[in-house]
């Protein structure tokens, strides 16, 4: 097979497996759904804590920073999937922010600004390095880092699995939806053999895989009706 051929077939591969990820992704932006439609059909917040939607905005934001030709090269998938997570993110900050009560809400718009705040000073911070290898390094590594610890974030849940030996709070198809975006994300890493694309997801995938196993484990002890997935505040 020449070159040529060679590099085609992994370009053919590449975006594919980039498509796929995207395509996977859309379920995971979709999984909170049921919590706001309980938010808004109860007309309150409870105990739901918007913290995880206001970092996974900052997660988007970095990423899709990463993505851009500014930073890195052909990688508009990438910058694809997060401008779609980050419109996601705001939505349902937005939602929170209505329905909150009044010191939650001023905390959540506390967190949004600082939020907006870290990536404008990534941002620019970014564009004042003049080495583009020394600039894609900086934000590669930010964006992995950010990637890092929000596929570790399922970790409680893990536990949480493991200690009551039900799978009630780790819904099936979201477990799925990670492994899949992950393996998506961690092919189309390998190919362009980009370490902060292809590290980050590659644990995702192995967590993806650990969720999925004890999912299947404990299936049987799980309740028959099982509940929405909260996510507790701490605040």
């Amino acid at each position: 097979m020449s070159l040529l051929g060679a590099y085609s077939i992994c370009e053919v591969g590449k975006e594919a497996a980039g498509v796929a990820g995207n395509v996977f992704a859309f379920g995971l932006f979709l999984s909170p759904i049921p919590t706001f439609r309980r938010i808004i059909r109860n007309g309150s917040t409870e105990m739901f804590s918007g913290l995880p939607y206001v970092y996974s905005l900052l997660n988007c934001l970095i990423c899709l920073w990463y993505g851009t030709p500014l930073i890195s090269p052909d990688n508009l998938l990438v910058t694809t999937v997060n401008t779609i997570g980050g419109v996601f993110q705001l939505v349902y900050i937005t939602l929170f922010l209505i329905y909150a009560e009044k010191a939650r809400k001023v905390r959540m718009l506390g967190l949004l600004l600082a939020v907006l705040g870290i990536f404008v000073i990534i941002l620019v911070g970014s564009l004042q390095i003049d080495d583009s290898a020394m600039r894609r390094m900086f934000v590669g590594l930010l964006s992995c880092a950010s990637l890092i610890s929000m596929f570790a974030s399922p970790l409680f849940i893990i536990r949480l699995v493991i200690r009551t030996k039900s799978v009630e709070f780790m819904p099936f198809y979201l477990s799925l939806s990670t492994f899949l975006m992950s393996i998506s994300f961690f092919l189309y890493g390998l190919v362009s053999d980009d370490t902060f694309i292809y590290v980050p997801n590659g644990i995702g995938t192995v967590l993806g895989i650990v969720q999925l196993i004890l999912y299947f484990y404990y299936k049987s002890s799980s309740t028959e009706n099982c509940r929405q997935p909260l996510i507790v505040s701490n605040e």
